[in-house]
């Protein structure tokens, strides 16, 4: 299920996200701090889905949709694995219906997972 998920998605290290971002190392980690991204240790070695991130910047859904998570008890791992899987009640992984728009959908399922 979300190993699978979490075992396809393409994963960006800190320094790939700058270059992607065109920021520093720096302020990726702020983005991070601030959750615009959210980001776990896989492979010995930290580092976040590049579906995370469209036309050069953090999906802009994803930072209100990690502190819903959050607020239900999720740890960023879980949270990350959460998204990258396929949701029976969405039809489809929850990340793919933020890059599609339906955050409230998303956030709503979110909150009842607490």
């Amino acid at each position: 299920m979300s190993e699978n998920a979490a075992e396809t998605t393409d994963w960006l290290t800190i320094p790939d996200l700058a270059e992607v971002l065109g920021e520093t190392p720096g302020r990726v980690r702020r983005l991070l701090d601030e959750r615009y991204l959210v980001g776990s240790r896989r492979s010995g070695v930290f580092a976040v889905p590049a579906i995370f991130v469209v036309d050069g910047r953090p999906l802009p859904s994803l930072r209100g949709t990690v502190i819903a998570l959050q607020d239900a008890g999720f740890s960023d791992d879980e949270a990350i694995d959460w998204m990258l899987a396929e949701e029976d009640s969405l039809g489809r992984a929850p990340i793919a219906a933020l890059r599609d728009g339906h955050k409230s959908e998303v956030r709503r399922i979110a909150r009842t997972l607490a």
